[in-house]
């Protein structure tokens, strides 16, 4: 437990959090929407310090992120809580628990960077709302030489974006939907705060992110719905942001909705390429053409993938051997084939 950032008392005695856009009130004894926030004697504290809910060691595709460090191994760790309500979470056993709920596994930042790998994910629920000890973790990875990856929704104050991002080398962002309707009846949150977020990643810091959006049928798979998301990333963030269109399964709350077809996501993805996006991919079905990716000027193969693994690399550094720049944070040699065996993770 440690005081939290980003509040401060109200003229009634509560606390009001300025860490998310929910701006929880709290009495004393009172935790906010994500659980792990809590009013205690009149302090916001951050039960969420130095816990995790576990540790795994990943390939980095699997965040995913497609354009860092591609075929290099991430370790990902969670808390509980989170600050949105997604009724179709597939970590809702961590997402949807509080603390004494989960099985939490007491961590420091230095513990917590342990492992030999290049990077660690700060992932499963949503990092925001553990900034506090995000923002000591990736200090000390930074000093390490080791890279900090956000796996987040994006709903975050402009008051905070700058201390939880300060360390911060690669983010994705679920970018859910594209209509407040689905933000609001599905997640119970809303629409304009992430597409401030992704603009403010894009204009005013060095962070590498890549977008995500989940697909589910009959919610935000309307093909128009997908062309007006599309076209906004082109003319907000620029036609060279990775943007990753993946199958939903039946979850948490949302038990009713079927698989998403894997022929909904070539379709996004072949509407994403002709609004003029230059990386687009699909994800959790098999789609050989639709995780490959390809030079934007001579449409040669550049890194071939089978579902997380990389069977082709043919990048030169940021280049592709027609010379044309690859948008992205690559290794200046092939990476080596992933390990899909387990390895034992230090704690």
């Amino acid at each position: 437990m440690k005081e939290a950032l980003w509040w401060h008392k109200e003229d009634d005695g509560r606390i009001l959090c300025t860490l998310c856009p929910r701006f929880c009130r709290m009495g004393d004894g009172q935790a906010g929407f994500c659980y792990i926030r809590k009013n205690i004697g009149g302090k916001l504290y951050s039960l969420g310090y130095g816990t995790s809910t576990g540790f795994a060691i990943d390939p980095i595709e699997k965040k995913p992120l497609n354009h860092f460090l591609p075929g290099s191994e991430i370790l990902s760790f969670g808390t509980a809580g989170c600050n949105l309500g997604c009724r179709f979470c597939q970590n809702w056993s961590i997402s949807k628990a509080k603390l004494d709920e989960a099985q939490s596994l007491s961590a420091s930042p230095e513990q917590a960077i342990r492992n030999q790998v290049p990077s660690i994910a700060f992932t499963y629920n949503d990092p925001v709302i553990w900034g506090e000890f995000v923002i000591d973790i990736s200090r000390i990875a930074r000093e390490r030489g080791i890279k900090s990856v956000m796996v987040t929704a994006g709903y975050i104050t402009p008051e905070a974006r700058p201390e939880v991002y300060r360390y911060i080398d690669a983010a994705n962002v679920d970018l859910k939907a594209f209509s407040e309707r689905f933000y609001h009846k599905l997640t119970f949150s809303h629409l304009d705060p992430v597409l401030d977020t992704l603009r403010w990643l894009k204009h005013e810091t060095d962070v590498w992110f890549e977008i995500t959006n989940l697909m589910i049928s009959g919610e935000n798979d309307d093909p128009d719905e997908t062309k007006r998301l599309c076209h906004w990333v082109v003319e907000n963030l620029g036609d060279s942001v990775p943007l990753h269109f993946t199958a939903f399964h039946p979850d948490f709350k949302l038990m009713d909705k079927p698989r998403t077809p894997a022929a909904t996501l070539t379709q996004a993805r072949r509407i994403a390429l002709s609004a003029g996006i230059k990386y687009c991919y699909v994800g959790n079905v098999f789609d050989d053409e639709g995780q490959t990716t390809f030079c934007p000027a001579c449409h040669r193969v550049l890194i071939r993938r089978s579902w997380h693994d990389i069977m082709e690399y043919r990048i030169e550094g940021n280049h592709c051997p027609c010379g044309q720049e690859i948008s992205g944070r690559f290794t200046e040699r092939r990476p080596a084939p992933y390990r899909s065996a387990p390895r034992p993770i230090v704690q």
